[in-house]
C-alpha cells in the first residue's frame, strides 16, 4: 500500500510542475509521519523517502534516535517554548514560528548550541480562529523582528489551509502566501531569505504545487488515516 501510495503522491507533484511549467526538483514531498510506527517510516525510507514532517517534538525526537542519520526531520507542528531545546540540531527546519516569543526562545536556544536555527513564518492566511499564525498584515513588521536575531534564519512561509472539499478553493490562499514572500524578498532583510513555500497537504498538494509550493506536507496521502487515539495519549 505504502509503495503505491507514495507513487501516485510523486506523479501527482510531477503533473502539478509539468502544468504549471516548474521542474520537480523544485518540490520537496515531506512525508508527515506523526502518530506513525518507526517500522512504516522504515518502510517508507526503504522506498527512498528521506523527508519527514512531525508535529510533536516527543515523536520527532523517539524517531530520530530510531531511524538513519541521513534523515531530514521538520518540526511541522505547534512548538512550545519549553520543547525547544529537544529540537535544535536535530530539526532542519521549523515550520510553526508564529510570535516573537518563540522567536525569541528559538534564538537563545540556538546560541547556546553555537547554531543557526533555519524557520518559517507561519502565516493564518484564510484567519481561521483555529489555526495558528500570524495574520498577513503582521508579517512584514515580524519579519524585520526576527531577522535581527543572530542564531535565526528565516528560510520562508508556511500556511495550512482550510480543509475543504474541493482543493480549488484554497487556490487564492496559496497564491497569497505566494505573493507575500515575493513582496517580502524584495526588502532583502538580514538573515532572511523566500526560498521556501511550505503549502498544500493531502487535500491539496496539487493546487498548491501550481502555485508555487516548494514543500508540500502529504501524511494520509501516503501512510494512510492516522490513529488519533494515539495522538491524544501523547
Amino acid at each position: 500500500m505504502l509503495k503505491e501510495n507514495l507513487d501516485h503522491v510523486e506523479e501527482e507533484i510531477r503533473k502539478a510542475c509539468e502544468r504549471s511549467g516548474r521542474s520537480r526538483e523544485e518540490v520537496t514531498l515531506i512525508a508527515v509521519s506523526k502518530t506513525k510506527p518507526v517500522s512504516m517510516l522504515e518502510e517508507a525510507y526503504g522506498l527512498g523517502v528521506r523527508v519527514f514532517g512531525e508535529n510533536k517534538v516527543q515523536e520527532l525526537v523517539e524517531k530520530y534516535d530510531a531511524l538513519p542519520e541521513d534523515i531530514e526531520w521538520h518540526m511541522i507542528g505547534h512548538l512550545q517554548r519549553n520543547k525547544i531545546k529537544y529540537i535544535i540540531g536535530k530539526a532542519a527546519l521549523i515550520h510553526s514560528v508564529d510570535s516573537l516569543r518563540l522567536a525569541e526562545a528559538i534564538d537563545k536556544e540556538a546560541a547556546k548550541q553555537n547554531t543557526a536555527a533555519r524557520i518559517l513564518i507561519e502565516v493564518n492566511v484564510a484567519r481561521e480562529e483555529s489555526k495558528f499564525g500570524l495574520m498577513p498584515e503582521a508579517v512584514p513588521e515580524f519579519v524585520d523582528k526576527v531577522s535581527e536575531f543572530a542564531h535565526l534564519k528565516v528560510e520562508g512561509l508556511m500556511t495550512i489551509a482550510p480543509f475543504v472539499e474541493n482543493p480549488e478553493e484554497n487556490r487564492p490562499i496559496f497564491a497569497y502566501l505566494r505573493k507575500l514572500s515575493v513582496d517580502i524578498a524584495k526588502k532583502n532583510a538580514h538573515n532572511t531569505n523566500m526560498s521556501v513555500l511550505s503549502m498544500g497537504m493531502t487535500n491539496d498538494y496539487q493546487v498548491a504545487v501550481e502555485e508555487g509550493a516548494t514543500m508540500v506536507r502529504v501524511g494520509t496521502g501516503i501512510f494512510g488515516e492516522r490513529s488519533y487515539a494515539q495522538t491524544n495519549a501523547r
